[in-house]
Formats: C-alpha cells, structure tokens, sequence
C-alpha cells in the first residue's frame, strides 16, 4: 500500500524518473494555518544542495498545492501537492535494466513485480519518493504546533562513524543544528562528517548514519493497547523509509545491557502530575505517550548506488556480471532520509491525537 494512517491519512504517489510525485493528505482538520512556504521550507530542508556530493541531482523541489488550502487555511477536504521532476536524467539506468543493485530494491521489485517495474532512478524505491512526504510533514506539523502545541525536530549523531561528542542538548539545540552545512550539534563533527563525505565521494563510495528524532512534551495517552500502540506504529512509520536498517526508543539497546534499578524511570510529582524523573524510556510506556517528550534512534544504510565494481546478476540471461554505477548519486542518503523520518514522526501523532479526540475537525480561531 501507498497509504499510511486511520483519521489522518496520507497517499503518496509517483515514480522518481517520473513526471511529478506527490501526495494527498485526508483528514486535515479545518482552520489549520498553511502556506506555501511552510511547504517550501520542509522541502528545502532535505536539498543539501551546498554540499553537491550529497544530492548531485538538486531538485527545485518546484511544487503546486492543487486543493484543500483556501485563503490561507485548510477547508477540512483532502490536501493534493504535486512536486515536479525537473532533473531527472535516465539514460544512465539503461545499462541498470534488469541487472539489480547490490543492497538496493531493485531485485525486490524484480520478483515481485517482474518487468513491470520502473527502474529509473529506482522508480518508487528511491529516496526522491520521501520528498513527497516530507511535504505531507509540513501539514501535519501545523496541525501539531496549532492544536496540542507539539514540535518535532532531529538531527544527526552519527554519519559515517563519525559521531557527534555532546550528551548535554536540548531541543532548541537540535532546532539550532540545522542552521549549520549539516544537523549535527557538534561543530568538530560537522566539519569532520563534510571532509569525509568529500573524500568517500572520491573514492566512489557511500556511507551510513543515525539520526534522532526529538519532540516537545506530547500529551499522555496518544496510543492504543495493544496493536496500535504509538510505538508501533511510529516504528512502522520510519521502516518504511527505505534506507532506514533500526530503530531504537530511548536508551534502546542500551538498556538491555543495564539492571533494573539503573534502567527503570523514576516516577515523581512534577507540576501537580507524575512524571518520569529520567525519561530513559523515550517518552513512552506500555506503547503509549505519557506525557513526556519522545525521542528515538534511527539507523540508516549507506546508498547502493557506488561506482565502485559489484557483483549481480543480469535476470534477462539469468547470468553473473558486474556492474558500475555511472550515475548520480547521494553519497549519503541519512541527511535527507532524516528529515523524511521526522515528517512521518509527525504524521503519526496527528492521527494518534485524532484518534484519542485531542485535536478537532475544525479548529476554532
């Protein structure tokens, strides 16, 4: 499916080699505040295109909002955004058909799909298919901000070993590392991760990362027992980003090292209500929000596409080759997929808070 959501569901559709991609969000309440530029600027957030090895392709991410936005605010009806493919150059896939990238989906479309599927640029597969998303962010983060006064935000601990060397943030730090060439809050790292970004580019390589995504205090209670806990379905969210290999809550792994007595959260009275004292946890027990801000982990894989030679197999002659990709190419795909996981991070407590009656379908001025 194409689709993610109950009361707040959004649809994407396209390829990256085609036309356009998009998508439509249903569910929108009424009387939300959107402009184009609260778009714009989540779209912007993902180009990097001042450090050119890590998107060669640098889309105009040119875009129309097609319906649902009248006057400045939303109509309550569903919200259509198609975003333009302008740059898009395919003759270097040609000599890619039917021979699948090591470690991308081409060999899962393949099977499943047989010959039908689009391999340009990896047709649906490919990370200009989050671009489509992230715009879907920019509604539901409006919603969030306008409603129950939550913000989400994330930024990079980790990108290609190199690892950011400060525990003591806050949310307002993580906001802040965007303004630098990339969302780390260590300026050492940054300067470190732009030096190695340039030098793998040259050896025609690609490497990984971890982000983190952070909100503001959510409300307790978003989350169904047991199914459609908030956990579960934010962790189903990030999977289905493509480059995204984990996902971990908190301290994550990390706790199942430690004791119960160093792992557990101390419940405390704080403002006249319980509190976690610690918030090792990650803002959620039992799967669901209890009033904290939540924090997760997510790693990502280092882009398929290298122009270094991989061994494949060629399924018109169902013979063994190599292949070496001439193309462009992200020589990371953790920078852009990250703001890619804080929209959908986003998305799924509009429709959590939807569900649980915290946010209205029309919003009274």
């Amino acid at each position: 499916m194409s689709s993610i959501g109950v009361l707040f569901r959004i649809v994407t559709f396209g390829e990256s080699h085609g036309v356009a991609i998009g998508v439509v969000v249903d569910g929108v309440p009424a009387g939300v505040a959107v402009s184009e530029e609260d778009v714009r600027r989540e779209l912007n957030r993902r180009r990097f295109c001042h450090i050119p090895v890590l998107n060669p392709r640098c889309e105009d991410e040119e875009f129309q909002i097609l319906s649902g936005i009248k006057d400045g605010f939303t109509e309550g009806t569903p919200i259509a955004i198609v975003i333009w493919n302008k740059r898009a150059i395919s003759d270097y896939y040609e000599e890619l058909w039917m021979k699948p990238r090591p470690s991308h989906a081409d060999l899962a479309w393949y099977l499943k799909f047989g010959r039908f599927y689009d391999h340009r640029g990896g047709g649906r597969a490919s990370g200009r298919e989050t671009a489509a998303r992230i715009a879907a962010g920019a509604i539901a983060k409006a919603v969030l901000r306008q409603t129950i006064g939550v913000e989400v935000s994330s930024h990079l601990v980790e990108l290609g070993g190199v690892s950011i060397n400060r525990d003591d943030y806050t949310f307002e730090d993580v906001v802040k590392a965007w303004e630098k060439p990339l969302p780390m809050i260590d300026d050492e790292a940054v300067k470190r991760a732009v030096d190695l970004l340039i030098k793998t580019a040259t050896e025609g390589d690609s490497v990984g990362g971890i982000g983190e995504v952070l909100t503001t205090e959510v409300p307790p209670g978003l989350g169904e027992p047991v199914f459609d806990k908030l956990k579960a379905d934010l962790a189903k969210a990030v999977f289905s980003i493509g480059t995204v290999v984990g996902v971990e809550f908190g301290l994550g792994f990390r706790l199942a090292r430690m004791r119960g007595s160093e792992a557990n959260d101390q419940i405390v009275l704080r403002g006249g209500r319980p509190r976690l004292e610690t918030n090792r946890v990650g803002g959620l027990l039992g799967g669901m929000s209890v009033g904290e801000p939540i924090r997760f982990r997510v790693a990502f894989k280092p882009t398929p596409s290298i122009r270094k030679p991989q061994r494949t197999v060629d399924l018109s002659k169902m013979e063994e080759t190599t292949i070496v990709f001439k193309g462009r190419y992200d020589v990371s795909t953790a920078p852009k997929a990250l703001v890619a996981a804080e929209a959908m991070t986003a998305i799924v407590l509009v429709d959590h808070a939807m569900r649980a009656g915290l946010i209205p379908r029309v919003v009274k001025k």
